[in-house]
């Protein structure tokens, strides 16, 4: 699907944004913790026309047609289905006091959808960029990425943290990102595993999501009952080392172990961000794997798909395996020895045969840089 053939001229100019694969740190962000992520190859590309009528069209070569809306006229739930992240990015703009023009807007991605590794955030973060660029205006990326989340939290209704975001736009090659939630701070740490000689595999098991929002929903109340319970902010307040009493303080079994995960992860997030900074990559593998114990038995978030990876992964022998995600379907990620990558693929599609599981894909997880313009 060509610009040209839609709108009927050439755009001014085109901007991506990268999805993203979260190392580890998982659902730590809203409970005020530590993640770490990369961005990925994979990215969402907008292509954009200024208009002078102060309407959006937008277009996507995944949809078919063209759906627009004034810009005057935009309020929560105006605008649905995949459209209502493009005009949720132009109505916070708007709120925002940010300068923004009318647009023709096509969207064309390479990022697997469905597959946890923020398409969404993406197209949001593109979004962005591509309606201030048409405007000449910059903006801190980390500032995108705020009106980013606002815009999903908003606009479309999703009460997402801020991490993909984050990622999405202030990523840099070669490197994952340490963001702190609460100290909204972020630090860029060394990450190359090819110069190491290893590779970082990305495997969608291509499982259907299964109760995704209600499961998010509850595993998040969990962790907001326990902090009440404990009397803190955030699970981020407990200690590593005051976990063991934090725990007995608490009177539900499940809670305990929703928080055991939380606490547990946040330390495998400071320690694999120290191993990194010492150049022992390898030694990471480890807490790939501990971290994928913890949301398989005390989060419970895996499903027979993503198990099924890991452990065939290990077995084959990868240094760490992990989901990467908000679990129920998605990805898993492999730290393997670059040479037994394509061993380690062979093994996992395998094994989702005997299983009867539908065939996997897999991409390459090469630590890329965050939203930019193209053209």
């Amino acid at each position: 699907m060509s610009f040209q053939k839609v709108f009927g001229t050439s755009p001014d100019g085109s901007w991506r944004a990268p999805g993203r694969v979260n190392l580890i740190g998982e659902h730590t962000d809203y409970n005020d913790g530590l993640v770490l992520p990369i961005a990925l190859p994979n990215r969402i590309l907008v292509s954009a026309s200024k208009r002078d009528d102060g309407r959006i069209a937008v277009a996507s070569s995944g949809h078919r047609g063209v759906i627009e809306f004034a810009i005057d006229d935009l309020a929560p739930g105006s605008v649905g289905d995949w459209a209502a992240y493009p005009a949720g990015a132009a109505w916070i703009l708007r709120e925002s006091g940010y300068p923004i023009c009318g647009a023709n807007l096509l969207v064309d991605s390479n990022l697997p959808s469905g597959a946890g590794l923020s398409s969404s955030a993406a197209l949001l973060c593109a979004t962005f960029v591509a309606l201030l660029g048409l405007r000449d205006v910059e903006v801190d990326p980390a500032e995108i990425a705020r009106l980013a989340q606002k815009a999903e939290n908003q606009y479309v209704g999703a009460p997402v943290g801020l991490m993909d975001q984050m990622a999405s736009m202030c990523c840099t090659e070669g490197h994952a990102l340490f963001f702190d939630i609460r100290a909204m701070s972020i630090d860029q740490i060394p990450f190359n595993p090819p110069a190491d000689d290893l590779a970082l595999l990305v495997v969608d098991v291509k499982a259907p999501h299964r109760h995704v929002d209600g499961e998010y929903a509850a595993r998040r109340k969990s962790c907001e009952q326990a902090a009440a319970e404990l009397g803190v902010p955030a699970l981020r307040s407990i200690a590593f080392e005051d976990l063991d009493d934090a725990l007995t303080r608490l009177s539900d079994d499940v809670v305990r172990r929703r928080v055991r995960h939380v606490v547990t992860e946040i330390r495998r997030v400071e320690d694999a961000v120290a191993l990194m900074r010492a150049g022992k990559l390898r030694e990471v593998g480890p807490l790939f794997t501990a971290s994928h114990a913890s949301l398989r038995d005390d989060f419970e978030i895996t499903v027979p798909e993503l198990d099924v990876a890991v452990d065939t992964a290990l077995e084959a022998g990868a240094l760490g395996a992990r989901m990467t995600g908000g679990g129920f379907g998605g990805c898993i990620i492999a730290l393997v020895e670059a040479p037994a990558a394509d061993a380690v693929l062979s093994a996992i599609e395998k094994a989702f045969a005997e299983h009867g599981f539908s065939a996997p894909s897999s991409l390459a997880a090469t630590p890329s840089a965050g939203a930019s313009r193209v053209s």
